[in-house]
Order: structure tokens, then C-alpha cells, then sequence
């Protein structure tokens, strides 16, 4: 091959390598295994949107064993687990200011804590523990039936307010809040 054919051909697989790194159906973006989705509640008259990635259980074990209980996880795939509100929220006796925030939880087998960390944008598996705002304990409850997909959402309560609920495998972890004006 001569130089100049072996300046274009380089030049060919440079373009589409380029080409494809900017495409984000070929870096798999629209295909991932866990795709990205984006609960959304209004309660009480604020917006709340949880943006996070949305693992199956596909056979496999899931609390106690692919995510180990006691250590701070990231409930979610790749980019961090976000939550959105356009009022601000009290947890306890927690107020949290209307804006974004990553959650974090420490699962147990008796215990779950809920954290809200003020860094937003981080990979999932970076844990910037400086940055919590609030650690929260979790209602469990055991579901009958397994939730093959990670779900996470907010949902209202009879009583006023509403509740961050994650559900996954036959676990369900909740937190109430209230809505403030």
C-alpha cells in the first residue's frame, strides 16, 4: 500500500472513530443495561423529579449480595442519582432548601439511612461524604412480590406531605416529608 493510500485509510478510521465517540447511539448511550429515567411528582404544589439510573435484578441477588449491606451505596447506574424539588422539603427535622441533590443510602438488614449530599454530577460510585446534608432512617417493608427494575419516586401521603420510596427486589425503604411555603 502506498504512503498516500495508508494516509487516507488512517485518516478514514480517525473520522469514523471521531464520528462514533460523538454519536451517542454507538457509545451505547441508548442502549445501556440500565437506562436512565426520570420519576416525576407534584405534591403538595411542588415538583419533584428523581433522575437515576434504572439497574434489573436479572436473576441476581440483589441487597446483601451485589449491594452489601452497611456501606454507603448509590441507589442507581452510572451518573449520580438526582433529586429535583422546586419548594423546599422537611424531613424530620431536616429543611431542605428547594433545588438538586445526589441521595446516597446505607442498607441494612434491619436498618436502612437515607443521605442527601449537595454534590450533583459525580459517577455513582464517588461518594463525596463531606458533602451530606442529612442522614435519615428508612421505613422497610418486605413486598410479596419482586420489583425486577429499581424504582425510585415520590409519592403523596393521605395525610399531607409525601415520601421518598425506593423499591427493588422484594424491599421497599421510605422516608416521609413535608412540603414547605
Amino acid at each position: 500500500m502506498s504512503g498516500r493510500k495508508l494516509k487516507i485509510l488512517v485518516a478514514c478510521v480517525a473520522a469514523v472513530a471521531v464520528v462514533g465517540w460523538r454519536m451517542p447511539s454507538l457509545r451505547g448511550q441508548y442502549n445501556r443495561l440500565s437506562p436512565h429515567e426520570t420519576s416525576s411528582a407534584v405534591i403538595d404544589g411542588a415538583h419533584i423529579d428523581i433522575t437515576y439510573g434504572r439497574p434489573s435484578m436479572r436473576g441476581r441477588k440483589i441487597f446483601g449480595s451485589l449491594v452489601p449491606y452497611g456501606i454507603v451505596w448509590m441507589p442507581g447506574a452510572d451518573l449520580a442519582t438526582v433529586l429535583r424539588t422546586s419548594a423546599p422539603l422537611q424531613f424530620n427535622n431536616f429543611k431542605l432548601p428547594a433545588g438538586s441533590y445526589s441521595l446516597y443510602t446505607r442498607p441494612g438488614e434491619q436498618t436502612w439511612t437515607l443521605i442527601i449530599n449537595s454534590t450533583t454530577g459525580q459517577f455513582h460510585t464517588q461518594y463525596p461524604a463531606d458533602r451530606d446534608l442529612v442522614k435519615l432512617p428508612m421505613t422497610i417493608e418486605k413486598l410479596k412480590t419482586p420489583v425486577e427494575k429499581l424504582t425510585i419516586t415520590a409519592v403523596p401521603r393521605q395525610a399531607g406531605g409525601g415520601s421518598l420510596q425506593l423499591e427493588w427486589e422484594t424491599t421497599r425503604v421510605s422516608v416521609p416529608f413535608a412540603v414547605l411555603r
